[in-house]
């Protein structure tokens, strides 16, 4: 597919995979609206994306029906709409130490937020759009302390499937990332992300963990792809073999 020209929102584009997909766009000569919460960490990205005029922010929370809407509100038609932000702060734990409250934040930036995003979003896409989402490697390979996450992102592929049925022909797919050195690890393995990232390079059939451009080569290929709908794409370094 040509990207000249196509209108992408991208949330959860201000770092890690979704700026790496906002950079490939934009360099490809789309349209791109990048969207998160922080306007701090927006303005940053775009900042670090050169400020190119074919970059516009946007400051909503997808958990918020409202604040969604609003958002579809005052932006034109789309092309494509893709979705790589994830609430996990404080719920990597065991079962007795789990709060509520954390695992809500999850459900609710990783379930809540693609379905309002679809469900708002939808009506402005053509019938060559497309919406993309990311679940994870844990609805596969679930840890210990992970038992919110590996939920959520098995419920999530779920949707998927269900959307793709229900909004065709818009396409509906997700990529299912594994272990991506990302600001995200900072929440899970804290001082200890490195050593922890290095040990999994090692067990890895590719013999290292994932970039944020390895990602963004599989959502470009979701949003580009016009055969391909209801399906998960695994980019996770052959994580699911070991």
């Amino acid at each position: 597919m040509d990207m000249d020209k196509a209108k992408i929102l991208i949330v959860g584009g201000s770092s890690g995979m979704g700026l790496a997909l906002a950079r490939r766009c934009l360099d490809e000569g789309a349209g791109v609206i990048i969207a998160g919460r922080n306007a701090a960490k927006l303005n940053a990205a775009r900042d670090g994306l050169g400020n190119p005029a074919a970059l516009e922010t946007a400051v909503v929370d997808i958990s918020r029906e409202d604040e969604v809407a609003g958002l579809f509100a005052g932006i034109g038609p789309l092309d494509h709409i893709v979705s790589t932000a994830a609430d996990i702060e404080g719920v990597y734990r065991l079962l007795p130490e789990i709060e509520l409250s954390a695992a809500q934040r999850v459900v609710e930036s990783k379930f809540h937020g693609p379905l309002l995003l679809a469900k708002h979003g939808a009506p402005k896409l053509p019938a060559t759009g497309s919406l993309t989402f990311v679940s994870g490697i844990a609805a596969y390979r679930p840890v210990a302390r992970g038992a919110v996450v590996a939920a959520v992102n098995a419920a999530l592929e779920g949707l998927v499937r269900a959307l793709a049925v229900e909004l065709a022909p818009i396409r509906v797919n997700a990529v299912s990332p594994g272990w991506v050195d990302t600001p995200i690890w900072e929440f899970v393995a804290g001082d200890k992300k490195a050593d922890t990232l290095a040990a999994m390079a090692k067990r890895l059939p590719v013999g290292r963990v994932g970039r944020p451009d390895d990602i963004a080569d599989a959502l470009r290929f979701l949003i580009g792809n016009g055969f391909t709908t209801g399906e998960t794409l695994h980019v996770e370094g052959g994580h699911r073999l070991v």
